[in-house]
């Protein structure tokens, strides 16, 4: 898979990614990813990669390869890790057509409603396995988007009020970074003056 630079949306896909590929069941399954793009690119990803080592640690760059502006590399690096997929699958006797044996836990197979009940119930504390974390970081990130910049979202929180999240602070800031990293990007339909935060910190 190829990542290109997007805005909060590829931001959730790829903690989505992560949810899956850090599971247990999926260790030592060659998957490759790749986030790349052109040098306009390259803050984008470094912030990504910011987020993501801090909050589910620098094992979690064993997953990815970031390449800025070489497009032939990337290529090059795509195409040696279809080889090993290959390889991987005639070892174990699996389709080369459907990735059968990559788990995909259930709660990632449900979609999320960034409702005000939901979020609050969120666990978003870093003592939990970091495929659990990814998997709640990717719903905490969904709801703050959709508080953020779509219609129901921002509706929402105008009847009830900012999301209440519950977890650790540092987690709460590391997504109001990325998000605001965005804004200055011109990622997000919100403008930097225009952007507040959503949610508010319950201990």
């Amino acid at each position: 898979i190829v990542v290109f630079p997007g805005g909060a949306g590829t931001a959730e896909e790829i903690l989505y990614l992560m949810g899956i590929l850090l599971h247990p069941d999926n260790q030592g399954r060659p998957f490759p990813l790749v986030f790349a793009g052109p040098e306009s690119a390259r803050e984008y990803f470094e912030q990504i990669d910011f987020f993501l080592t801090q909050t589910l640690g620098n094992s979690v760059r064993d997953y990815y390869q970031i390449i800025i502006g070489e497009p032939g590399k990337v290529a090059n690096v795509i195409l040696k890790g279809i080889r090993n997929v290959r390889k991987y699958r005639k070892a174990k006797d699996d389709a080369y057509y459907y990735n059968w044996l990559l788990k995909i836990p259930d709660d990632l197979q449900e979609p999320f409603a960034p409702s005000h009940e939901n979020l609050a119930a969120l666990d978003l504390t870093m003592d939990q396995p970091a495929a659990a974390l990814a998997a709640n970081l990717r719903r905490a990130f969904s709801g703050i988007v959709a508080g953020n910049i779509k219609e129901s979202g921002i509706r929402a929180i105008e009847e009830k009020g900012p999301f209440q999240l519950h977890g650790d602070e540092k987690l709460m800031q590391m997504i109001d970074r990325l998000l605001i990293s965005f804004a200055n990007q011109k990622r997000m339909k919100v403008p930097l003056s225009n952007y507040h935060a959503c949610y508010q910190i319950v201990s």
